[in-house]
């Protein structure tokens, strides 16, 4: 009987009933609602579906495969890691340092960790090794041409980073701190990996409502932009028809991320690593020799990485941090991030357009934001609404390759100020 008793107590199903482990289950609910806007809506789906099941897993009671408390103050306790037992003096100084009850309650005094599997691929994340791999295979994929092509273009994705300072101020008038807000502004560049990077560097605690705040609003772009588009122009500036970019020679395209690697490193040390990795991708996609490097940067690299940073970016949203007024809060402000940040690039392009002679169509601006390709076909799709004969989509890259810099530079920043 005791055997018996013994199994039961130490299922799932039971655990549910102990303590705050209803949590859990509305995780579990949040997990699956999120697999079905990635699988049945296909919103983001090669990055919504490995975060929510992540989520998913780290959320089963007695599953022990992801330990908040291996992470607790936002660094890496590589003593636990060696199966160290948690003493009072690590709990007492986890506590000074602000951890939350909840997390600090899971660990007694004794204790060893069995280390977890999502442990182990989430230290790819705290390292920053995960999103400068992702930035590489996104450097792998783009084309710089309608940029070089349309410098001007580079202004307008420096535009639409205003989300990210707009959202800065929010957060501090509601009460987050410095590096907080930092991090939660972040997600108005529209770049996953950048936003991870930025949150494992001074908000570790809010990596959990911040990644899957900046992944759902990246896949609902072709929603939240197109009514802010339209409100900040007029019929006659959507039809405004942009003459075809000029050829790029393939010079061009091979000294272009050199240079720009050099030029960022130097003003904003801090971004070098994403700045840096993105180049190099680009690099291996131009130069003409590194066909094979440049195929598998574009494909088998950035699809394991991504499983793995979905993962265990997911398995951060436990129920103890995850359910709290913050990642309201949070939601909250990523919405005012991204329309800070389309309206930025519209406005300025609108701007712009009084001192130009050939005028810019305003549409493009939106494209600013880096979530690429998604941005620049919905000033696509907005622009051919006004004119069926309207063609911005390359027009539109040049912004929304821009954005990708200019997210990576003010991640920079904020690591700068408040690292």
């Amino acid at each position: 009987m005791d055997a018996v008793l013994n199994f039961i107590t130490s299922t799932g199903f039971y655990q549910f009933t102990q303590g705050d482990n209803w949590k859990c289950l509305i995780m579990i609910v949040i997990a699956c609602v999120l697999l079905y806007l990635g699988i049945v809506k296909k919103f983001e789906p090669l990055l919504l579906v490995p975060i929510a099941f992540g989520m998913l897993v780290t959320n089963l009671p007695g599953a022990e495969m992801y330990h908040e408390i291996l992470f607790a103050g936002g660094h890496i306790h590589w003593d636990l890691f060696g199966g160290a037992p948690i003493t009072a003096e690590f709990l007492s100084e986890m506590s000074a340092a602000g951890v939350s009850e909840a997390v600090l309650a899971t660990a007694a005094v004794g204790e060893t960790i069995s280390v977890g599997l999502l442990d182990v691929l989430y230290l790819g994340v705290k390292l920053g090794i995960y999103p400068c791999l992702i930035f590489m295979g996104v450097g792998a994929m783009t084309d710089f041409g309608p940029l070089i092509a349309n410098p001007k273009s580079l202004l307008l994705g420096a535009a639409a980073q205003l989300g990210i300072f707009m959202t800065y101020v929010g957060c501090r008038l509601i009460g987050f701190t410095g590096p907080e807000a930092g991090s939660i502004g972040i997600i108005g560049g529209a770049d996953g990996p950048t936003a991870i990077f930025v949150t494992v560097m001074l908000a570790p605690a809010l990596l959990g409502p911040i990644a899957v705040s900046a992944y759902s609003y990246m896949a609902l772009v072709p929603v939240i932009q197109p009514p802010i588009m339209k409100l900040l122009t007029t019929e006659e500036e959507r039809k405004i028809v942009m003459r075809p970019l000029r050829e790029v020679s393939k010079k061009e395209k091979i000294v272009f991320p050199i240079v720009v690697t050099v030029f960022v490193a130097l003003l904003v040390p801090s971004a070098a690593p994403l700045i840096a990795c993105l180049m190099l991708g680009n690099l291996f996609r131009e130069c003409g020799v590194t066909d094979r490097l440049s195929k598998t940067v574009q494909n088998e690299l950035i699809n394991i990485v991504t499983i793995f940073l979905g993962v265990s970016v997911g398995a951060t949203a436990t129920g103890t941090t995850f359910l709290s007024p913050r990642t309201l809060a949070i939601l909250a402000m990523g919405i005012v991030a991204f329309s800070f940040g389309t309206a930025g690039g519209v406005l300025l392009a609108k701007f712009m357009n009084l001192f130009l002679k050939e005028k810019i169509n305003p549409l493009i601006g939106s494209a600013g934001v880096s979530a690429v390709p998604m941005a620049a076909r919905v000033s696509q799709k907005v622009g051919q609404e006004a004119n069926p004969g309207n063609f911005l989509l390359m027009h539109a890259m040049g912004p929304n390759v821009a954005g990708v810099i200019g997210s990576a530079i003010a991640a920079g920043v904020l690591i700068s100020l408040f690292g």
